[in-house]
């Protein structure tokens, strides 16, 4: 398994998030207080983005029908999404944030 770099730290500030994409799977990474924290960017609801999304605390909401996922363990917290997001480890090494490949 190798990680990918998504970019510099200073590029996804606290509240912010970015893409990449990971062996084939769009991946958002998002900076809840200076913690990096990577889901699959698609909602098990209807294949919708989640990287456009709000984040309250450690939970994205879907921006098309509401479903909250943590952004820790991936869990789909509310409906109409019932299945989890797979997450992804990150690091950062030399101020630039990676993720690791599943």
């Amino acid at each position: 398994m190798s990680w990918i770099r998504v970019g510099p730290v200073a590029s996804i500030p606290p509240g912010d998030h970015a893409s990449v994409e990971v062996d084939g799977e769009f991946v958002a990474v998002f900076n809840i207080g200076g913690e990096f924290l990577a889901v699959e960017d698609v909602c098990t609801h209807d294949g919708g983005g989640l990287s456009g999304g709000p984040v309250e605390g450690d939970q994205v909401v879907c921006p098309r029908h509401g479903a909250r996922f943590c952004l820790r363990t991936g869990r789909a917290l509310t409906p109409p999404a019932y299945e989890p997001v797979r997450c992804y480890q990150t690091r950062v090494v030399e101020d630039h944030v990676e993720v690791r490949e599943p």
